[in-house]
């Protein structure tokens, strides 16, 4: 198969809940193809298994510009900081929402607390990047891409997932209605819905998860025949928000390995 580069040299990039998984890898791949990112992210270590050095911190450490702002994707201020710390770098040419949080829980069961913080996360999040974001771009006379982390989720029920299977039901439609009206202004808003991807925020992925992905841990195996990784999933961020997507808005791009055809 052939291979692709990008190049988004002169461009910042703002990821939400960069500092670890899908964020962490996004972060670094658009990094690599030149751009100045800003990891937004409540904690600055990253969560996932093996790695110690910061998302930022490794992004400089090989030749690349980036920075660390400590952001709650709920609160209004600190989305507004992590936007105006990307005027540093000319502005925010590319905004990824990917911070989410998950609560398990069975419809008779899912604690008020935990369905709140998801919605807080998981859709308030996404809301106040779409809607800073534009502004910024709007302000600066300079339309530029959304992408959002959405999920298998926002379209297929999961057992013991009511009201994490909610919130990414509401950023497939929060992605499509923010496109439409988005439109007129340039701006393109899409989303990327992974599969079954080995991250820590799988609550503590092990081994198991690969032989799931291939049996039943999600009602069905996988047709490609094993688990994703974050790597997997960061070109789909590059694509969307590159010039050969340059018509495709609205769009929630599968990355799963074919478990929704299935």
């Amino acid at each position: 198969m052939g291979t692709v580069s990008y190049d988004f040299d002169g461009e910042t990039v703002v990821v939400t809940g960069g500092a670890s998984g899908i964020g962490r890898a996004a972060a670094v791949a658009f990094a690599g193809a030149g751009a100045s990112v800003v990891v937004a992210d409540i904690r600055e270590e990253p969560k996932d298994r093996d790695a110690t050095t910061p998302t930022h911190d490794l992004i400089t450490d090989t030749g690349g510009e980036a920075t660390f702002v400590e952001t709650d994707v709920s609160t209004p201020d600190d989305v507004r900081d992590a936007v105006e710390r990307a005027r540093e770098y000319g502005g925010v040419d590319v905004m990824v929402n990917n911070a989410g949080v998950n609560r398990h829980g069975h419809p008779t069961d899912l604690d008020a607390a935990d369905l709140d913080a998801m919605y807080e996360v998981n859709v308030r999040g996404v809301h106040l990047g779409t809607q800073i974001a534009a502004e910024d771009m709007l302000d600066r006379d300079a339309p530029g891409c959304i992408v959002n982390t959405a999920s298998i989720s926002s379209n297929d029920a999961q057992h013991g997932q009511v009201g994490y299977d909610a919130t990414k039901g509401a950023i497939r439609m929060h992605t499509r209605t923010a496109a439409l009206d988005l439109a007129d202004d340039g701006i393109r808003v899409n989303a990327v819905a992974p599969g079954q991807i080995a991250t820590e925020f799988s609550e503590g992925w092990t081994e198991e998860a690969e032989t799931g992905a291939r049996e039943d841990d999600l009602l069905k195996p996988v047709p490609l025949g094993r688990a994703g990784h974050p790597e997997d999933v960061a070109p789909a961020f590059l694509w969307l928000a590159s010039e050969a997507a340059g018509y495709v808005t609205g769009e929630l791009l599968h990355v799963d390995g074919g478990w929704q055809v299935s």
